[in-house]
């Protein structure tokens, strides 16, 4: 799936390395990592008070846009939660 620009915006706004904030009214742990020079992103979060489970990839290619690789679970699922995620710390 290409990303939508407000999920690159979003993404592009949070801190990288480990943090804590909160999505949907839930808390989460977040690791946030850039790569390849910032043309990848990586980000796994892990819900604080529940079994809730986020990870994703996202590739920025010249030739394809920005793709969004979720790991085994439905894009939209990772959209959301990237568009709703507030870190306690900001960047």
């Amino acid at each position: 799936m290409t990303a939508p620009d407000a999920f690159l915006d979003a993404i592009n706004s949070l801190p990288t390395g480990t943090f804590t904030g909160t999505a949907r009214q839930s808390r989460y742990v977040v690791s946030h990592q850039i790569k390849a020079g910032g043309k990848s992103h990586k980000l796994v979060a892990h819900q604080l008070d529940g079994p809730d489970y986020i990870s994703l990839n996202l590739y920025l290619t010249k030739n394809s846009g920005a793709l969004l690789r979720p790991c085994e679970m439905p894009a939209e699922k990772v959209v959301t939660f990237v568009l709703s995620l507030v870190p306690d710390v900001q960047k």
